[in-house]
């Protein structure tokens, strides 16, 4: 099977932008180094910056799925409870 790629979407409420920053980039090093994490990249828009973009490769489904279920991101949901505007997750096949 051919990798996951994930693009997820976070934009932040404008006066949280400082504090969801904070939060996501506390995920980056214990994502990276959970089993079938490829890459986990954070981005912030150069134009907007309450918007957030994690672009993540796994080796499988099965282990997005074993993500997903951590409890990094259950902290991460509470301490940022009230302060996302909007969360999205893409999930992706690179075709070319």
């Amino acid at each position: 099977m051919a990798n996951l790629t994930i693009v997820a979407n976070i934009i932040a409420k404008v006066d949280s932008i400082e504090l969801v920053k904070a939060e996501l980039i506390k995920l980056i090093d214990i994502t990276r180094a959970e089993p079938g994490c490829i890459n986990y990249d954070l981005h912030q828009d150069n134009e907007n910056p309450a918007h957030f973009v994690f672009y993540e490769n796994w080796q499988s489904s099965e282990q997005l799925q074993a993500h997903l279920a951590n409890s990094h991101l259950a902290d991460y949901i509470a301490a940022t409870e009230g302060c996302v505007e909007l969360f999205s997750i893409n999930e992706m096949t690179k075709i070319g």
